[in-house]
């Protein structure tokens, strides 16, 4: 049997002897595993099954936001580009085809200089790294 007691008693001194077992027979089961546990940092106050279904919970609403979300979005999108190829080829605004050619090869090229070289940022990392794993 389980017992929790201390080691140094004086003659004076006297604790009461808490039998764990009998304590843990006593709660329900659902306390047992959703029950808070009062030690230790905020996120380990709630067991374990508790921790996993409000994070699954959570992860399910953040899913089904994102979904619907993105589902609009993209139709915004397609829509406006769809709005935008009905507009020019009605006549009621005109696209110089030519300039948005010469824009998106810019940026083409912009994209394949920066591409090129890391960013110092990265630069500075690898060498973090480096220099740990070579000590």
């Amino acid at each position: 049997m389980l017992n929790a007691h201390c080691c140094f008693l004086t003659d004076t001194e006297t604790f009461d002897v808490l039998e764990l077992a009998e304590h843990v027979k006593k709660q329900r089961w659902w306390n047992k595993m959703f029950g808070k546990n009062q030690s230790g940092p905020a996120a380990e106050k709630y067991s374990v099954a508790t921790q996993l279904a409000i994070g699954g919970v959570t992860g399910w609403c953040a899913g089904y936001l994102f979904q619907k979300v993105g589902k609009l979005a993209a139709s915004a999108v397609g829509g406006g580009f769809f709005l935008l190829q009905i507009a020019h080829h009605t006549g009621y605004i005109k696209v110089d085809w030519k300039r948005v050619e010469q824009d998106v090869n810019k940026a083409k090229k912009q994209l394949k200089l920066n591409t090129d070289k890391p960013t110092t940022e990265v630069r500075t990392k690898f060498n973090e790294v480096r220099k740990y794993f070579n000590t």
